[in-house]
């Protein structure tokens, strides 16, 4: 409510509003993109760059692999964090759905246990793991045939969460009112 409310005070003052809440509504992402009429708003699941830049990797492989290589995202958090998966691991199985050109939502399999029978093509699936004072480690693997790929970030200090807001806000400072993503801050958009 307070990511909204901050939304439509940036528009009115016409400035940048840097946006890294996670878990928004529907209406609340249709009122995000009304202020995005006047205000430069930058959002994303996650503002550290590394996290937006494995994001663009995992968009491009998951485009470039066909359906014959299974996608599992893999996150690891501090044994406080409430939510399971993370908004930075939905933030990835977004990329890697956006990549094949499907909905996440239509993919997704956050649970196994059990009895479950062999995993469906196309299925994006998620595993979570809850423990320590780990800051957050997220992996998306791509296990094809006889061969894996995985791209990792490892988040060793909040900090690189505040440096990645502070240059989203430095790159919209000029930019016309608009909805904007990491990607376009950090020129990914293809």
């Amino acid at each position: 409510a307070a990511t909204v409310a901050f939304a439509e005070l940036a528009a009115q003052a016409r400035i940048v509003h840097v946006v890294g809440t996670t878990g928004m509504s529907g209406d609340d992402l249709k009122r995000l993109e009304a202020a995005s009429y006047h205000a430069r708003i930058v959002r994303s699941g996650n503002m550290s760059l590394g996290v937006n830049l494995l994001a663009g990797l995992v968009r491009k492989v998951a485009a470039t692999l066909g359906e014959e290589f299974d996608i599992e995202v893999l996150e690891m958090h501090h044994r406080m964090k409430v939510d399971a998966p993370s908004g930075t691991a939905l933030l990835l199985g977004e990329a890697a759905a956006e990549g094949r050109r499907v909905a996440l939502s239509d993919t997704r399999v956050s649970t196994r246990d059990g009895h479950t029978g062999a995993r469906r093509p196309g299925d994006i699936g998620f595993a979570t793991l809850r423990g320590g004072s780990v800051v957050g480690d997220h992996s998306v693997i791509f296990a094809g045939p006889s061969e894996r790929i995985t791209l990792s970030h490892h988040a060793e200090d909040r900090a690189i969460f505040a440096r990645g807001a502070v240059r989203a806000a430095q790159w919209a400072f000029d930019k016309p009112p608009g909805l904007y993503g990491m990607d376009d801050v950090l020129g990914l958009r293809d």
